[in-house]
């Protein structure tokens, strides 16, 4: 299986508008971030979670070869703004994308994107066909199975998903016990850090450290990234082994 960071960042992503830090004035490369995406491939088969504001210049960046299939973790825009584009698969590969969500982002997608689900919708808007995810049941997408992990950020149920030794989390701040038994035995381990300092509904970068050496991965990055962290090059330094800050465009094969 091949993991692709589409991108990095948290809701405004790097660097921030009208910002003039250190890190928003970076020239590395790996401190412009994107809304926080992931594509998982193999073979013949490919899944992206989430469809933010920068789906299209993601997709630009690393067009899949196959029909993608979606998940969604959540309803908050940075995570679905971007499904307008996935006309473009319905146009490439004739049919509909299967898109999988709690029902909860199902009514969310359904408000914003109204005009795809209406009875009398006009010729070109995207077409999917939606699935529900059911709390923690596993399910086949691309003819692969997942496994959802439930989370919380803040009060916020949010789904994070193992695919094989590959497992995904964002917008978490606590991670039940009876979700953690899930994450066992990994080789990737993807968890958001937001920030240095703590925040109210994502974890910091000492939390998520701290929570990924629990875990046990062999290798765990992180994502869902503010300019507060700082650096990517100084942050990744500071780091246990095993450990690093993941960029917009990374490729980790397992």
């Amino acid at each position: 299986m091949r993991l692709t960071f589409l991108g990095t960042g948290t809701s405004q992503g790097v660097p921030v508008i009208g910002c003039g830090c250190t890190v928003c004035r970076s020239v590395d490369y790996r401190d412009k971030r994107l809304r926080t995406s992931a594509m998982i491939e193999n073979g013949n088969w490919c899944i992206i979670i989430d469809t933010g504001p920068d789906f299209r210049r993601q997709m630009l960046r690393h067009t899949p070869k196959v029909m993608p299939t979606v998940l969604f973790t959540h309803s908050h825009k940075d995570h679905i703004a971007g499904l307008d584009d996935i006309r473009a698969f319905n146009f490439l590969h004739g049919e509909p994308v299967n898109i999988y969500a709690d029902a909860g982002t199902q009514e969310a997608l359904k408000r914003e994107f109204h005009y795809a689900f209406s009875e009398e919708s006009y010729p070109g808007v995207p077409q999917m066909i939606l699935h529900e995810i059911k709390g923690s049941e596993h399910f086949r997408a691309a003819g692969v199975t997942v496994v959802p992990i439930e989370v919380k950020h803040l009060h916020m149920p949010v789904l994070g998903f193992r695919i094989g030794d590959i497992a995904y989390i964002t917008d978490a701040n606590h991670i039940p016990a009876g979700e953690m038994e899930k994450l066992k035995g990994l080789k990737i381990l993807v968890l958001n850090a937001l920030r240095k300092k703590k925040h109210i509904s994502h974890f910091n970068l000492d939390q998520a450290v701290n929570l990924a050496k629990d875990i046990g991965a062999e290798k765990t990055f992180f994502t869902h990234i503010s300019h507060y962290m700082g650096l990517h090059e100084e942050v990744n330094r500071e780091l246990p082994p095993g450990m690093a800050l993941a960029h917009d465009g990374l490729i980790v094969n397992v």
